[in-house]
């Protein structure tokens, strides 16, 4: 691999990292994104605002039989797509066959030696692979199972013309794009968390993002109480007043907080797709991770034009489940100092079901795999590095859907028995920004 192109790919997001999470602050989120989102200047000292010009939504879609081979038969009037349970028309149909863009010639001995003629030449079609672990969630105990299963994943699974990066999600581990199996180990081997956005374990009441969300932006009277009640287990001689007070505080703390995580989480990830769409071969992006909240109307907005982006460019993003099969019940590491709260377990099952929901979308949204509920993690790395090669790329147009922010789910179907589809989910059109007179 030449030298210049790996140097293109290590990311320094020190500086950016900061400029965004000021810009968090402000309730903004700025960026350059693509040529579909224009960015209009403004007067200096003020920040930057994005308008987006959405026309259309990509749906890539991946359809097996009963024994998981892909179905590379069907044609456009085959497929049926509901958009919030009525049906959508499609603009274009395309078929996608990723195998690649670079082809290169194979060595002699990847050619048939035992011929007695002149070796054709073989195409061997190479992969671009970034495995992204997300050290901004990862727990320690997560953390070095992925490791493990990583650095395992190296001896079996990549081959030579494989080119492939660690990188962690907070930018504080990068390999660059190598061949060499040894650096790509120790980059694995260098990954701890950086659980930047947390909030902390003697915090007292005690409240997620998932629970904050629930209190604040739904008035979920449940979650509220569950708050008072934490409030006043941590200290009795507190008046109803102090309790709400503190419960309120507690919870606008955790909102901003994992409303921020979710932003830079997502912007880091962007900019990740837009690196590896000027890669060669089969371009792929490997989530390690156990999930995290998109729960807020912006942040949804930000995830579907995360999914469209991707599609666009023909990357594949996959994920990988790093918690294994989970339990919803309430552990020591969930303690709210002791506070008999029934609901608390209720809340943790609600958000561990909820922080997996982003995975298995950028998955289905972008034609990947995503793996999950088992605590074989090698087994996981392996068929996510095995992604789908013939995947059916549906148009939709959207020029009589309301630009209001809202969820539209998405449903597709086709004319053949006995098949599994898998699809994006929904998509969201955002509100258009106004401009200040």
């Amino acid at each position: 691999m030449p030298d210049e192109v790996v140097k293109t790919m290590p990311m320094q997001l020190g500086a950016p990292l900061r400029k965004v999470l000021v810009l968090c602050c402000l309730g903004l989120f700025a960026s350059a994104y693509t040529a579909a989102q224009q960015v209009a200047p403004k007067p200096q000292g003020s920040p930057y605002k994005i308008e987006v010009a959405v026309n259309e939504v990509l749906v890539p879609v991946v359809v097996r039989d009963k024994q998981g081979h892909l179905v590379r038969d069907l044609k456009e009037e085959d497929f049926h797509v509901f958009d919030n349970g009525k049906p959508h028309p499609l603009s274009a149909f395309t078929i996608e066959e990723r195998i690649g863009t670079e082809p290169r010639t194979a060595t002699k001995s990847e050619s048939s030696a035992l011929s007695t003629t002149p070796p054709q030449p073989v195409t061997v079609y190479p992969r671009s692979i970034v495995f992204l672990f997300d050290d901004m969630h990862l727990s320690t105990q997560e953390m070095e199972r992925a490791k493990n299963a990583g650095a395992a994943l190296l001896a079996g699974s990549l081959v030579d013309s494989d080119i492939a990066a660690v990188v962690s999600l907070s930018g504080r581990t990068n390999s660059g794009l190598t061949r060499d199996h040894a650096k790509l180990h120790d980059a694995i081997m260098s990954l701890k968390p950086e659980l930047i956005y947390q909030t902390g374990n003697d915090d007292c009441p005690k409240i997620t993002y998932y629970q904050a969300d629930l209190m604040e932006n739904k008035h979920n009277s449940t979650a509220e109480q569950d708050a008072v009640a934490q409030a006043f287990h941590c200290d009795p001689r507190i008046t109803i007043g102090v309790a709400q007070s503190l419960a309120e505080g507690a919870a606008r703390r955790a909102l901003i907080m994992g409303h921020q995580d979710a932003q830079v989480a997502l912007a880091n990830m962007r900019e990740l797709v837009r690196r590896i769409a000027t890669l060669p071969g089969r371009r792929m992006l490997v989530l390690i991770s156990p999930g995290f909240l998109t729960v807020e109307p912006d942040v949804l907005t930000q995830e579907s034009q995360l999914i469209d982006f991707a599609a666009q460019e023909d990357v594949t993003i996959s994920a990988l489940d790093a918690r294994g099969i989970y339990t919803t019940a309430l552990t020591a590491s969930d303690d709210v100092h002791g506070a008999p709260i029934l609901s608390s377990s209720e809340f943790r099952a609600g958000s561990m079901r909820s922080v997996g929901n982003v995975m298995a979308e950028l998955a289905d949204g972008t034609g990947g795999n995503f793996f999950n509920n088992s605590n074989d993690l090698g087994a996981g790395f392996k068929r996510l590095t095995e992604t789908p090669e013939y995947v059916y790329l549906l148009e939709l147009p959207l020029d009589h859907i309301k630009a209001n922010g809202s969820y539209h789910r998405l449903k597709v179907k086709v004319d053949r028995s006995a098949v599994r589809v898998q699809a994006r989910r929904g998509y969201i059109v955002p509100k258009p920004i106004k401009k200040k007179k």
